[in-house]
């Protein structure tokens, strides 16, 4: 299994170079990894901490960790690796305290071996659903500890399966679990993994980290003249042609409407949609307006801050957006129906301050019943996520007491 793996990665790479000739972020991804062990600057002599993220989300999920790691312990070197471009784009948007980030080549045995004599980490988090073999066993024959980091695990996932021997051998290399709920700890237990702990989701650390660092925006505020906005955050086209008529019925409402996908060409499309009726966030500001645009990348996480309920994009592709960012400032959250890889959604759905809506219809339907209840509705989804907070004290408390830093 492990030839035929090996075999796999070889051809996704090749599928990607491909791909680099008409898709702009495979060409990134090509680009970022030419020469690449050529490039790789020398590490100082510290005690070097690898996280390896997929992208922006899981690099955020990491993030309350390598803060807290930081601060007790400063002299660490702090390692963050990115399958995604991005990750590498946009991770400098934060406040963090990364050492050096760089893409993480593919998972080939040669460039696992070279990319951890080159770093020599003394401990790799692997985060979320990143479990790559090779560089997992690689890590293990050069005596690096590894981590799973808010794993989550799901039924259907391969390590499962009854052709899933060399994934679940790849999940015992590893030194500990740090899963993000009951029901993945209870997966890895039922093959015979008891080296978990469950943790929770850091990620209601990390926004109540924005949520503290918040700083007021001039050109939202003039916007809203002192107004509450329903915000339409990281919405993919399906879920812009059901909100584009909702839009267009309720001129009374102001919007801020932010995009997946911010090319011109998309923003041109939605523009002509919305009849003149919108504005720019790169614009002037113009009263007449009810209509914001996010046309740029990060404003979206301060916007939540101006909102009274949120609809967040994603849902009808199950590639559904981070509704906590939202959720911390007591805004409930609609979605798309495609929302059963994300716990948080589901734990939302059941606590009642998270509804999902499949056409204009229920969309109209559920934001009504919101309006009614709003007050009640804010003050308990603002509580339910401070009460979901402390993951990342339980998973650094956990590595002081059970692994040397």
């Amino acid at each position: 299994m492990h030839i035929l793996y090996n075999i796999g990665i070889k051809l996704y790479e090749v599928a990607l170079h491909i791909a680099a000739n008409f898709n702009p972020k495979a060409k990134t991804w090509v680009k970022g990894r030419e020469g690449y062990f050529n490039k790789l600057p020398t590490v100082p002599d510290k005690k070097v901490i690898w996280f390896h993220c997929a992208s922006l989300g899981e690099f955020d999920m990491a993030l309350p960790v390598m803060n807290n790691l930081k601060e007790k312990h400063p002299s660490l070197f702090i390692l963050v690796s990115f399958f995604s471009p991005s990750g590498m784009e946009h991770y400098h948007k934060r406040i963090h305290q990364v050492d050096l980030a760089v893409y993480l080549p593919s998972d080939s045995t040669n460039n696992a071996k070279q990319f951890i004599a080159h770093f020599k980490p003394e401990k790799a988090f692997f985060v979320k659903y990143e479990f790559w073999s090779n560089y997992i066993f690689e890590a293990k024959k050069q005596h690096v500890q590894v981590f799973s980091l808010c794993s989550i695990f799901r039924d259907d996932h391969r390590f499962f399966k009854w052709y899933g021997g060399f994934f679940r051998e790849t999940l015992r290399q590893i030194d500990f679990f740090y899963t993000q709920n009951e029901r993945s700890s209870l997966l890895l237990a039922d093959i015979g993994i008891t080296n978990f702990k469950t943790s929770g989701d850091t990620r209601f650390d990390r926004v109540i980290e924005n949520k503290k660092q918040l700083v007021p925006n001039d050109k939202i505020e003039a916007f809203l003249q002192g107004e509450k906005a329903i915000i339409l955050g990281s919405t993919w086209p399906k879920d812009e042609e059901m909100l584009i008529p909702f839009i267009l019925k309720n001129p009374h409402l102001k919007f801020i409407l932010a995009p997946h996908n911010i090319d011109e060409e998309h923003i041109v499309l939605i523009e002509k949609q919305l009849t003149g009726k919108t504005l720019r966030y790169t614009d002037e500001i113009n009263l007449g307006s009810n209509i914001l645009i996010l046309n740029t990348i990060g404003n979206l996480s301060n916007a939540y801050s101006y909102g009274k309920i949120a609809y967040i994009g994603g849902g009808f592709s199950g590639n559904l957006h981070n509704i906590l960012e939202p959720a911390v400032f007591g805004l409930p959250v609609i979605f798309g129906p495609k929302f059963k890889r994300f716990p948080e959604a589901s734990m939302f759905i059941h606590a009642g301050i998270g509804f999902t809506v499949n056409n204009l219809s229920e969309f109209e339907s559920t934001f009504g019943n919101i309006q009614n209840n709003l007050v009640e509705l804010s003050q308990k989804t603002a509580e339910i996520v401070l009460k979901n907070t402390g993951a990342s004290l339980k998973i650094i408390t956990h590595l002081e007491s059970n692994f040397i830093l």
